[in-house]
């Protein structure tokens, strides 16, 4: 009798262990395609080119922001956000593209899906291969604009420069410019990739320096130059972006790069106006309340108002956008998986 419980016990356990095992499997699979899609991601040409473009424009922007009559410093936070709002829109949909479409067109997917590798695992890898190159690259913008923000915009030509800021930021740059130039003729080194990860880890450590660092170059608590709001609205931003990188990824599998990129931008221009369009008419017009509840409401997601207004952000209130921003992002990710599903790669 005892002999013949334990072998039920025994039986009973392998479902339960196939189950783990499988879950294993597909997990594992999961992480090599995003490691895999992540490093072809940084690897993009246009990756690096979009990040210098975006480095530029939040250098330009403490001068640009200097013409208002009111508070420049509030021009050039809201500047600064919205080119890094439109920097992860621009590379969300390139790299989507690169790493999607481009493969279904070329059709070297078929390496990958003719192997026992399900298309909703592959669709995540990719997914979640992107998220990890767009949060590399906006970390580095998010970087460069805590220093120019630090540095402020000077009310007058006599105002001094916040030398520490120009000093730390721009050796880092030209470091990192001079470090994946030399390595890429010397040893091969693929330029792009190699400046992405320079760049985002010099300047992290020039705004640890500019943090502990004041403009005379006297030592200082760090917490004078850290500004806990706004860090909060730079992860709302990240958060909305992650819906755009879904919305690309979905559009990716059916439409090429130019199609992607304008359903990105039409996504991110409606959510962002949602409220005001449509949201005031959702209980008087069907096709209104439709279109708001299936378009994500990225407005949610835009801090710059609450912060040039003095309004904190509370912890319910980001637990509450989080949660939103998951929901939105497995909605769009099953639709991607759906119009995958279904297509013809080979």
């Amino acid at each position: 009798m005892m002999s013949q419980r334990g072998t039920g016990n025994v039986s009973s356990l392998q479902p339960c262990t196939q189950n783990s095992t499988l879950l294993h499997n597909m997990f594992q699979q999961i992480f090599t395609i995003a490691r895999n899609t992540f490093i072809e991601s940084i690897r993009q040409p246009v990756f690096a080119v979009l990040i210098l473009g975006a480095t530029l424009l939040l250098i330009l922007n403490p001068m640009i922001s200097a013409y208002t009559l009111d508070d420049d410093n509030k021009q050039l936070l809201d500047m600064g956000l919205s080119t890094l709002l439109l920097a992860g829109v621009f590379l969300a949909a390139f790299t989507a593209t690169g790493v999607l479409s481009e493969e279904i067109e070329n059709r070297t997917v078929l390496t990958v899906v003719s192997k026992p590798i399900a298309r909703p695992v592959f669709v995540l890898g990719k997914y979640f291969g992107v998220v990890g190159a767009l949060g590399m690259a906006y970390w580095a913008l998010t970087v460069v604009f805590l220093l120019a923000y630090r540095h402020k915009v000077m009310q007058t030509a006599s105002d001094p420069f916040d030398t520490p800021v120009l000093t730390f930021g721009i050796v880092g740059l030209l470091i990192a410019l001079i470090v994946s130039i030399v390595g890429n003729y010397l040893y091969q080194w693929i330029f792009s990739s190699t400046f992405v990860v320079m760049f985002a880890l010099l300047e992290t450590l020039a705004w640890v320096m500019v943090l502990v660092i004041n403009p005379e170059w006297r030592f200082q608590s760090p917490a004078i130059d850290w500004h806990p709001q706004i860090m909060w609205g730079l992860l709302l931003i990240f958060e909305g972006l992650l819906i755009i990188t879904a919305v690309a990824i979905a559009v990716s599998t059916r439409l090429g790069q130019v199609m992607t990129l304008v359903v990105c931008f039409g996504v991110a221009l409606l959510g962002m106006v949602s409220d005001y369009f449509l949201g005031q008419r959702a209980n008087e017009s069907r096709i209104a309340g439709f279109f708001y509840r299936v378009i994500p409401n990225l407005q949610l997601f835009w801090p710059a108002d609450a912060l040039t207004q003095g309004n904190d952000f509370t912890g319910g209130y980001i637990a509450m956008l989080s949660g939103y921003s998951a929901l939105v992002i497995v909605a769009v990710l099953a639709v991607a998986v759906a119009l995958f599903q279904t297509r013809e790669v080979g």
